[in-house]
């Protein structure tokens, strides 16, 4: 079939975002049966019964008949974007995205198994090398009770196909198998007692039969590795999970033909130091839980040095109204990211061009108009959004930024952007400035249009493509830090002291029939673009069903609050997020 892993962990993905339960089902492989050069899985466990899906308030979502026609569009637009489809071919009806949507009701694992190790003896030759690029992707479907359904699905898709693939049996670990062969991939395919599996390599979908079948493996599991280990609070008891040994991932990444070599990069930026990406989605009652966590060696000089230790109350919170739909902030260490990218570019770098940084670093200063670490090292690293529109209009949009000593930011900013900035007003210790994003004073006869608001104050920067927008923000300013939102407070006071990262909406505070109209208006304007074609233009005058077919009530009718935050230890960077 088809980019069938693509499919698949498309699937996966619009589960992820949708929907979250309890462990309900054993997935086709679990950690324990896959080999130790598991790179890579991921684990839906199947959609569960009973009380799960009914007080969860995404299931309920999803299960509503109104949400049906998003249902469609989704699945739709995941079938069109997937693969190269023959625009002659009917589309799929709406009973038929129904019918081929519930496939997702089953479990199943997508995972990648790093190229084996060749085994060399004293006297042995090295291999020849060949042109057979090694990809050790694999799908494994639990299809019980979807046989019928799922060899439907298959046929379609091919039958779709702009270019026939090529179809022959072959035997793979005992089980006739079907290979099929494309211009450009090669794909193995069966569907066998209870499970259908699919992989591109032959060697892979053996070993992985095998491990359905309960063969014993001739190596240690994933499970019994150090990197898995470590991460194993962050898996199981969730209906999708995941995990990525970062380490050996590297070998997904060859090096180049014109000779660049990816591995002393890699070095230099102390990939080892991460040892693994994991993370999941539960269900506790009406709410679903997201847990992830970069886990590694912490210590100075490694790519954790991109987040700060974190503080307990994020100084942007100053900022934020009662009447805010959302907030989200961030913070990073500038400085030593930077230093991590120049170890890198200087890795990159042919020999004997070992200087390029500084001849870099050089012309940045002269642009700058200071050291590229001195103007790194203006900004906190504190950057935060928030949405002032119920309708979540762009122009309500405004984004913060933490500053120190403000009249070198200022100086920067006049660096940076030159003839764009149209004007400037200080009002008290406020400097408000107007800046083109096309077009400079200093170019003859060019008109000056698209323009973005700044406000800078001791310490912050706060932008908005409207002037109104900042002003209004300043206004609201407070210096209690308070936040009236009594889910926000209940959700800060889930998390450690200090964070390096906090976020929150309100869905009960979003306008829906006003964003529906003003998505749709979007769409139509979409139409009237100068420099599109006729068919261009014919094709953007069509509003997406997903638009006119929704109603925006059904998402305020299950959706209420969705808070999150991250914090940096000495095990490495976690991720927490919850949906009520």
């Amino acid at each position: 079939m088809k980019l069938t892993h693509l499919r698949a962990l498309v699937c996966a993905l619009i589960l992820s975002m949708l929907l979250s339960a309890r462990l309900v089902a054993q997935a086709p492989l679990e950690p324990s049966q896959m080999p130790s050069r598991t790179s890579f899985y991921l684990i839906w466990r199947g959609t569960p019964a009973g009380d799960a899906r009914k007080t969860n308030a995404l299931f309920a979502l999803w299960d509503d008949p109104d949400f049906a026609p998003v249902r469609a569009a989704m699945f739709e637009n995941m079938t069109s974007a997937t693969s190269e489809k023959d625009a002659s071919k009917p589309a799929l009806t709406p009973e038929e995205v129904e019918q081929y949507s519930s496939l997702l009701e089953n479990a199943l694992v997508i995972g990648y198994l790093s190229k084996p190790e060749a085994k060399m003896t004293a006297s042995a030759t090295p291999p020849k090398p060949s042109d057979h690029t090694y990809n050790g992707l694999f799908f494994v479907y639990d299809r019980t009770g979807k046989e019928a359904l799922l060899s439907k699905a298959v046929l379609r898709l091919r039958g779709q196909e702009k270019e026939l693939p090529q179809i022959s049996q072959v035997t793979v670990a005992g089980v006739p198998t079907l290979k099929v062969e494309r211009k450009t991939s090669t794909t193995y395919w069966v569907e066998h007692g209870k499970y259908a599996a699919s992989a591109t390599e032959s060697s892979v979908l053996e070993d992985i039969l095998g491990r359905l079948e309960g063969k014993p493996a001739d190596s240690n599991s994933l499970a019994e590795s150090a990197a898995y280990k470590e991460a194993r609070p962050q898996l199981g008891g969730g209906v999708l999970e995941f995990f990525a040994g970062i380490p050996s991932l590297k070998g997904l990444a060859p090096d180049s033909a014109s000779g660049f070599k990816l591995a002393p990069v890699l070095n230099a930026l102390k990939l080892e130091a991460i040892h693994s990406f994991s993370g999941r989605m539960i269900l506790e009652g009406s709410k679903t839980h997201f847990q992830g966590a970069i886990l590694g060696d912490t210590a100075p000089g490694a790519l954790f040095d991109f987040w700060p230790d974190g503080i307990s109350s994020p100084t942007s919170l100053s900022f934020l109204s009662p009447n805010s739909i959302s907030y989200s902030e961030t913070q990073f260490n500038l400085p030593g990211f930077y230093e991590i990218l120049k170890r890198g570019v200087a890795a990159a770098m042919p020999a004997g061009q070992q200087n390029g940084t500084a001849m870099v670093e050089a012309l940045a200063q002269q642009r700058l108009g200071m050291p590229l670490a001195d103007a790194l090292a203006l900004p906190t690293g504190e950057f935060a959004s928030m949405q002032l529109s119920p309708s979540l209009d762009p122009q309500r949009a405004v984004y913060i930024f933490g500053i120190r000593k403000k009249p070198e930011t200022l100086k920067l900013i006049r660096s940076i952007s030159g003839d764009q900035i149209t004007s400037e007003r200080a009002e008290g210790d406020t400097t408000f400035l107007k800046i083109s994003l096309h077009g400079s004073q200093g170019s003859k006869g060019v008109a000056q249009w698209d323009f973005y608001h700044l406000a800078v104050t001791p310490d912050f920067i706060v932008g908005a493509t409207r002037n109104e927008t900042v002003r209004e923000l300043l206004a609201s300013r407070s210096t209690s830090n308070a936040i009236s939102a009594a889910r926000f407070q209940s959700a800060r006071a889930a998390y450690p002291d200090k964070i390096n990262g906090l976020n929150y909406l309100d869905f009960q505070k979003i306008d829906w029939p006003a964003l529906k109209a003003r998505w749709i208006e979007e769409a139509k304007k979409a139409s009237e673009t100068q420099n599109a074609t006729a068919q261009q233009k014919a094709a953007a005058a069509k509003v997406p069903s997903l638009l006119t077919n929704a109603n925006p009530q059904v998402f305020p009718k299950h959706l209420h609050f969705m808070a999150g935050a991250s914090w940096k230890d000495a095990k490495g960077i976690h991720f927490d997020q919850w949906l009520e």
